[in-house]
């Protein structure tokens, strides 16, 4: 078990990485070419049966990059990018980093009007889709959207078609110079749940990865003798930090497929992982399993876990000999809140990091005292450390970042030693085995059944510790319509974490004077003697984890 000493020393030394990198040049072009000379053949990243080193990952990049441009992609383009864990994403996320184009990387789980809307806000002219996620686009033909061709990966179905131009990936071949990005450009547009409308595309900056990758390593001690196992999809934030954590460091990165709760500790072990990285919802999924010894045959000392509920820590600990870390970040931010091992209160998310400054605010924007319940507000001292903004949404940008504060919509406390505790979300959305939901996107395809005159969409807790999908339903007045056949009716048109678990059939839904729906009064009510339960009934909305 690290010590107190080992833990500041650790971090003392990945901060010096803020010397080695100076602002003008924490960019990944930069990083990548600085690091490559460093480290050489020294192993970078395995994903799949496909092992590349520091050097190898710039000449990827640049081969990247180089396709990339002789297919008409230019700077300031967009790239959509749905696919699981595999070198081609990284080819083409790399790649658009190099030659100044811009990534964006899609859930694969999202479907109908969802993944319509990203790819018209983004704009995306070219597409790389699995081929096993192509038949997410067939129902977007009719859309009015941007894209101009797909490059697939893998088996293409034989009955599938398709109105764009389709081919398999090409060979990523060619040597371009890289592209002069600044920090302050954008690197990949990222897309979170809307809350109270359509998802919003962060944009996140060269130099934000820079200090994910330093503040995460440095909470975490990461040193380049360190092995980083990651489970989770590329296409979130947290397992594109991981990258910049073992390319910052000199540590090796082995990115698996997914979780898989029958096979996550054998795969530490396998790999010789000394650093994982764990969602809220794993931890209970993991401790729900028999004890084996394989939970202790590996060597990993720890894990980043935020959202993990405190009585969970110390039994996974005992168990795994796991260290739990805590902590707050989001697509928008970075990893603003946090605290090393030794210095964590139990059911805190940690302090404000150094280069950080945060707050907690009324409604209106006023501190509130220690101790009183209120909004996270975040911003940087260094530049470009969090997001610059909403893709195209002008209005959405402005409000979120008001007052020169980021507004994060959660609500918390903070104590008189500035230990942050969280407590609920202010906004519209639902936080599901690791993914966040909209409830409007949810209500939308509800509301679009010809039997449904309207509907609420809510969180309920979980016996995970998380939060399931229920939705209150009011029918048409003369029709009739199962749970069953409104769960099969959202399956084809919404992400699987967002088909909701706990239905209700109601006569009509609380509304203000102004008629607004009062969630609130169907938060209390929550699940009753007469709600319909998906789980119990066998409907699979499709798992988290292989069991």
């Amino acid at each position: 078990m690290n010590t107190p000493q080992i833990e500041l020393s650790r971090e003392a030394k990945v901060f010096q990485l803020t010397e080695t990198f100076s602002p003008s040049t924490r960019t990944f072009p930069q990083m990548v070419s600085l690091q490559a000379e460093r480290y050489g053949d020294r192993p970078l990243v395995a994903i799949h049966d496909r092992t590349l080193s520091f050097s190898a990952v710039k000449e990827l990049a640049s081969a990247a990059g180089s396709t990339l441009g002789a297919a008409g992609v230019k700077a300031g383009d967009t790239v959509a990018i749905i696919c699981s864990n595999r070198i081609e994403f990284l080819q083409i996320l790399l790649g658009c980093a190099w030659c100044g184009a811009i990534a964006v990387p899609i859930n694969t789980a999202s479907r109908g009007a969802q993944l319509t809307h990203i790819l018209q806000n983004s704009g995306a002219k070219l597409a790389l889709v699995e081929g096993n996620l192509l038949g997410a686009m067939v129902s977007l033909q009719d859309a009015p959207l941007p894209l101009e061709r797909i490059w697939t990966i893998g088996d293409v179905p034989d009955n599938l078609t398709l109105l764009w131009p389709h081919h398999q990936i090409p060979e990523m071949k060619g040597d371009m110079e890289a592209y002069p990005s600044r920090p302050s450009d954008t690197m990949a547009i990222l897309y979170t749940s809307g809350t109270t409308g359509l998802s919003k595309g962060v944009c996140c900056p060269h130099a934000q990865y820079f200090w994910w990758g330093v503040h995460t390593a440095a909470l975490l001690g990461i040193a380049d003798d360190d092995v980083l196992l990651t489970c989770l999809p590329l296409f979130h934030t947290n397992a594109l930090n991981t990258f910049f954590q073992a390319l910052l460091t000199g540590a090796f990165l082995v990115i698996d497929a997914r979780f898989s709760a029958s096979r996550f500790w054998t795969s530490l072990a396998a790999h010789g992982a000394t650093v994982t990285y764990l969602l809220g919802a794993m931890v209970p999924i993991l401790l729900s399993k028999d004890a084996t010894d394989a939970e202790k045959q590996h060597k990993t000392r720890i894990a980043l876990a935020p959202g993990v509920p405190p009585q969970f820590h110390a039994p996974f600990t005992e168990r795994s000999g796991v260290a739990l870390l805590d902590g707050y970040g989001s697509t928008e931010t970075n990893f603003v809140v946090g605290a090393l091992l030794h210095e964590q209160k139990p059911g805190t998310m940690g302090k404000a990091r150094p280069g950080f400054e945060i707050a907690v605010f009324d409604e209106n924007d006023n501190p509130m005292p220690d101790g009183m319940p209120g909004e996270l507000v975040v911003r940087p001292a260094e530049p470009f450390s969090i997001a610059t903004g909403y893709f195209h949404m002008a209005e959405k940008t402005v409000d979120a970042w008001r007052n020169l504060w980021f507004h994060t919509g959660d609500r918390v406390t903070r104590d008189s030693d500035g230990y942050v505790q969280f407590l609920d979300r202010m906004k519209d959305a639902i936080r599901r085995r690791g993914e966040n939901i909209s409830s409007f996107e949810v209500e939308q395809v509800l509301t679009s059944h010809p039997s449904v005159e309207n509907a609420a969409v809510f969180p309920v807790r979980s016996e995970l510790a998380e939060e399931e999908v229920m939705a209150s339903i009011v029918l048409k007045k003369g029709f009739d319509l199962s749970a069953s056949e409104l769960i099969d009716f959202c399956r084809p048109r919404m992400s699987y974490f967002s088909v909701p678990r706990f239905l209700d059939f109601i006569e009509a839904l609380p509304l203000t004077e102004n008629g607004k729906v009062q969630k609130f009064k169907l938060i209390e009510r929550g699940v009753t003697n007469t709600t319909w339960d998906g789980e119990n009934v066998g409907v699979q909305n499709g798992p988290m984890n292989e069991r």
